[in-house]
C-alpha cells in the first residue's frame, strides 16, 4: 500500500528524468504533489446553449458536426463547421491537425467541446479546442467539478501531471494518516482531507473568486499549517540551542556606569529595554540568542557596548563581526570612542593587515589583553584563538549566513552568546516567521535632536540643479555623497558610471576637493580616502554603494543617488541614512532615468513620504518580496508550498496560537507535521 510520504517514483509513468524535472520546483513526494494546486479552473460542468455564450469566456457546447475542409493560407488550417438544433453556428479551427483528426469530423455526428470563445468574420469560432465525439462513444468531456489547471515545468504535459495528482489523492483519500492540526482547530477550519480535495475538485457552487484570492476556508487551513510547520522547525531550533550551556554573567554595572557618565547623550526608553533584556539573556547559563533591529541612527551601537561591557566584567572576551572592512574600521572608532575612557583595549583583524599587524593583534586576542575584539570574516579563521570569547555581537547579520556564525562560536570554549544586529528594519510579519528562533528586541525611537531629513525625487537631466546645490552646502562647510550604482561604463546598462562622474564633478566643481572611491580602490588606497573624508579635508565623496554601511561623518549633509530606479528600498533607505548625523538639516536627492516604471516610481514616492526605517521595510517586502530582506539568511520561509508571507501575512496572529498548541505533540508527531511541508532540498536553519 502506498503513503503520502513515498518517492513521486512509485507512481506509474513517472521515472527519474521526470521526477528531477518534478524535483527542481520542489516536488519530491506524493505529499508535495498534493500541494501543488491549481491555478485556475474550467468550468466544464454544465453544457451551454450557444444562444448564451459571450465572446472571450470558456464554455462546454454539444453541437453536430456540419462539414469540414482543409484551407490552405500560410499554413494549412481545418475548419470544422458546428451548428445546433436552432442553426446557431460555431466554428472550430485547428492549426496543428491529423488526417487520423480530420477522417474523425463525420458530417451529422455530435460532439462536445470546450474553449474559449472567439469572434471573426465568419462568426463565432473556438481554437484547437478540447473535443470529445459523442457519436463514436468517446468519453464526454462533461465533468462533476471544476477542472484543475496546473503550473507546469519543462516538457511536463498537463495531463499527465493531472493523472499523477489524481493518484497521490487517492492515496490521500484511502490512507489513515492522523491530521493533528484537525484536533488542534475543534473543527474552525476544514481538514487536510477535505481542503485539498476542495481545491484540487472545487464543486461548481463554491466560490471561485475567493480561491483566486487564497481567501477561501480550504487554503486557509493549509496556509496555516504550511506557517505553523515552518514556525515550529524554527522554534525546535531555538529549543535545541536554549538547552546547551553557557557562561552565566553577573550582571554588574561598574563600567556601565562609568559609560553612561562620560558619554554627552542620555538613552532612549527604547535603548533601555533592550540593554536590560540583553541583560536578561546574558545572566542566563543557556546560550542567548537574540536580534537586535533598529533604524538607521537609532543607537544599536551603544547598547553593543553596554553588553560588551558585561562580558568584560566577568572575565570574557567579546568578538564583534561586520561584513566589511569599512564598517569594521568605522565600529573600531565608535567603540574606541566610548571604551577609551574606561581603559579597555580593542583589537581590529580584516585581511588588509600586513603581517607584523596582525601577528600583535593575534597575540593580543589569545593573551586576553584585548577584550573586544572587532573583524571581518578574519575573525573565523583557523590561525585565531580566543582567550576567553564569551559574546559574539553580529552586525549587519543578513551578510552572513549561519554556517559563517556557527565557525565563530566555535572559538569560545563553551557556547557563547550572540547578539545579531540589524539596520534594514524587519517587518513583523518576518520577525514572527523567519526569525521565529531568534529572541527579539526592536530600537523604535530615534535620539532626541536628530533632525528629519528632506528627500527630494529629480529627473537625472537636472544635474545643473544638483551642481547648485552643491556648491551651496559647502560654502557652508559641510560636506556631500554622491553614489553611483556602477564603477565603470557597461555596454548593456545606462547609468553614469563613478569615474565618469567624478570627472564632470571635477570639471563643474573646480574649487571643491572631490574624491572617488570604489571597491576596486587599494585598500589602503580606499581607507585613506574614508578617513579624508571623516576628518573633513574632502567636500564632495563620489562612492558606489560600498559607502551603504559604516560611514558615519556628521558634517556630511547632502546625498545625491544616481540611477536609484535599480535600487531597493531598503538600499536607498540605507544610503540615506549615512547624512543627518550633525546638526544641520540635511537632504537626500533621488536622481532616476526616464523611463520609470510604475514599480519604481512606487518606491522612490514612498522615500519622499517617510523616514521610517519599518515602514518602509514593510512596503519592500510587499514590493520585492522576503528574498531581498532576509539576504544569506537560510530562509524556508521564501519559497514555501502554498503559503506566502506577504499575502497571507494577517493570519500569522493565528499561526502563533496554533503554533503553542501543536508543540504539545510528542517529538514524532513534530517531526511528521514538519516533514510534510519542508521539502528535502530546502535549506534547513543551523543549530547555531
Amino acid at each position: 500500500m502506498q503513503d503520502l510520504s513515498d518517492s513521486i517514483t512509485t507512481l506509474d509513468g513517472l521515472g527519474l528524468k521526470t521526477a528531477q524535472k518534478l524535483n527542481n520546483i520542489g516536488i519530491y513526494t506524493l505529499w508535495h504533489l498534493l500541494f501543488h494546486l491549481p491555478y485556475r479552473y474550467q468550468n466544464k460542468t454544465k453544457i451551454t446553449p450557444l444562444s448564451n455564450i459571450q465572446v472571450g469566456k470558456e464554455y462546454l457546447v454539444r453541437l453536430t458536426i456540419g462539414h469540414v475542409k482543409e484551407v490552405n493560407t500560410r499554413r494549412k488550417q481545418l475548419i470544422c463547421y458546428l451548428h445546433d438544433e436552432n442553426n446557431l453556428k460555431l466554428i472550430l479551427r485547428f492549426f496543428n491537425f491529423s488526417s487520423y483528426q480530420k477522417i474523425g469530423f463525420n458530417r451529422g455526428g455530435n460532439i462536445e467541446c470546450f474553449g474559449e470563445i472567439k469572434i471573426s468574420r465568419q462568426g463565432l469560432e473556438m481554437h484547437h479546442p478540447d473535443y470529445s465525439l459523442i457519436s463514436q462513444k468517446q468519453k464526454p468531456l462533461i465533468e462533476k467539478t471544476l477542472s484543475p489547471i496546473y503550473p507546469l515545468t519543462a516538457d511536463i504535459r498537463q495531463l499527465q501531471l493531472k493523472k499523477w495528482i489524481k493518484s497521490a489523492i487517492k492515496v490521500l483519500q484511502d490512507s489513515n494518516f492522523i491530521d493533528y492540526f484537525k484536533n488542534v482547530t475543534k473543527n474552525y477550519l476544514p481538514t487536510m482531507k477535505q481542503s485539498i480535495i476542495t481545491l484540487h475538485y472545487p464543486n461548481k457552487f463554491e466560490n471561485i473568486d475567493n480561491i483566486k484570492q487564497f481567501k477561501h476556508p480550504a487554503q486557509k487551513r493549509l496556509i496555516i499549517e504550511e506557517f505553523c510547520a515552518n514556525r515550529i522547525s524554527l522554534l525546535e531550533e531555538k529549543t535545541k540551542h536554549k538547552t546547551k550551556i553557557s557562561n552565566t554573567f553577573t550582571i554588574k554595572n561598574n563600567l556601565s556606569n562609568k559609560l553612561l557618565k562620560s558619554i554627552e547623550f542620555k538613552l532612549t526608553n527604547a535603548q533601555k529595554k533592550s540593554i536590560a533584556e540583553i541583560n536578561q539573556d546574558l545572566s542566563s547559563n543557556h546560550p542567548m540568542l537574540r536580534l537586535l533591529q533598529g533604524d538607521v541612527g537609532s543607537g544599536k551601537t551603544i547598547v553593543a557596548v553596554f553588553s560588551c561591557l558585561q562580558a568584560i566584567e566577568n572575565g570574557f572576551q567579546a568578538a564583534i563581526m561586520v561584513p566589511t572592512e569599512i564598517l569594521s574600521f568605522q565600529h573600531l572608532t565608535s567603540f574606541s570612542k566610548y571604551t577609551k575612557p574606561l581603559n579597555i583595549k580593542l583589537s581590529l583583524l580584516n585581511s588588509s593587515q600586513n603581517a607584523k599587524q596582525k601577528k600583535q593583534q593575534l597575540a593580543d586576542i589569545k593573551s586576553g589583553e584585548a577584550k573586544i575584539i572587532i573583524g571581518t570574516h578574519s575573525l573565523f579563521q583557523e590561525n585565531v584563538v580566543f582567550d576567553n570569547l564569551g559574546l559574539i555581537i553580529i552586525d549587519e547579520q543578513h551578510k552572513f549566513g549561519v554556517h559563517q556564525r556557527l565557525l565563530l562560536s566555535k572559538k569560545a570554549k563553551n557556547t557563547p552568546h550572540q547578539l545579531i544586529m540589524t539596520a534594514t528594519p524587519i517587518p513583523r510579519s518576518l520577525t514572527m516567521s523567519a526569525y521565529a528562533y531568534l529572541s527579539c528586541s526592536i530600537i523604535d525611537e530615534i535620539p532626541p535632536g536628530r533632525k528629519q531629513i528632506k528627500t527630494i525625487v529629480i529627473n537625472n537631466t537636472r544635474k545643473h540643479e544638483v551642481i547648485e546645490k552643491i556648491k551651496q552646502v559647502c560654502e557652508n562647510n559641510n560636506q556631500a555623497y554622491w553614489v553611483c550604482t556602477l564603477i565603470e561604463e557597461s555596454e548593456n546598462m545606462r547609468d553614469e558610471s563613478a569615474k565618469n562622474t567624478f570627472e564632470y564633478l571635477k570639471n563643474n566643481l573646480p574649487n571643491l576637493s572631490i574624491a572617488l572611491v570604489h571597491s576596486k580602490l587599494d585598500k589602503d588606497e580606499k581607507q585613506k580616502i574614508m578617513l579624508d573624508f571623516a576628518n573633513g579635508d574632502i567636500d564632495v565623496l563620489v562612492a558606489t554603494t560600498v559607502i551603504e554601511v559604516g560611514l558615519n561623518v556628521i558634517n556630511a549633509s547632502l546625498m545625491i543617488i544616481e540611477n536609484t530606479e535599480r535600487l531597493g528600498l531598503a538600499q536607498l533607505h540605507q544610503l540615506r541614512g549615512r547624512i543627518g548625523r550633525g546638526n544641520d538639516a540635511s537632504i537626500c536627492i533621488l536622481m532616476y532615468q526616464k523611463p520609470l516604471s510604475k514599480k519604481a516610481a512606487a518606491r522612490l514616492g514612498i522615500l519622499r513620504q517617510t523616514n521610517d526605517g519599518f515602514k518602509i521595510a514593510q512596503k519592500d517586502l510587499e514590493l520585492r518580496g522576503p528574498g531581498e530582506i532576509l539576504g544569506t539568511q537560510q530562509t524556508g520561509i521564501t519559497n514555501m508550498q502554498i503559503a506566502n508571507i506577504v499575502r497571507d501575512g494577517y493570519l500569522l496572529e493565528t499561526v502563533n496560537f496554533y503554533s503553542n498548541q501543536l508543540l504539545k505533540l510528542n517529538k514524532d508527531e513534530l517531526k511528521t507535521l514538519i516533514n510534510r511541508w519542508i521539502t528535502e532540498k530546502k535549506i534547513k536553519y543551523a543549530n547555531t
